[in-house]
């Protein structure tokens, strides 16, 4: 900005960061697409895990649904008396939400 005095210098100083500022943001991480994954079933104490994580019980996934990142996943359902469920999904996007029906089976006497 040499040879350039008060408000041009100012303004051009104040373009280039906003432009600067502008490109930043369209650099920053991007939130990988989801899928819903949306389960019914019981019992509702049961536990609902996604890829050895911890997701919730069953009755509040249930209610409200897990995000699923777009690829494949191990889901394991499981409460204390019941056989574990276990199922392989695959989240698509753009394919609508991963809809799982699970019924546990009682371990028999």
């Amino acid at each position: 900005m040499t040879g350039m005095t008060g408000a041009k210098a100012w303004g051009l100083s104040v373009l280039s960061g906003a432009v600067l500022a502008a490109g930043l943001v369209g650099c920053g991480p991007r939130t990988p697409p989801t899928v819903s994954m949306r389960v019914t079933g019981g019992p509702d104490n049961a536990t609902v895990t996604v890829d050895d994580q911890f997701v919730g019980s069953l009755a509040v996934v249930a209610a409200r649904g897990v995000a699923l990142p777009v690829g494949v996943h191990h889901v394991t359902v499981e409460a204390a008396g019941f056989l574990p469920w276990d199922k392989t999904v695959e989240a698509k996007q753009g394919e609508g939400p991963v809809r799982l029906d699970v019924k546990l089976v009682p371990i028999p006497d």
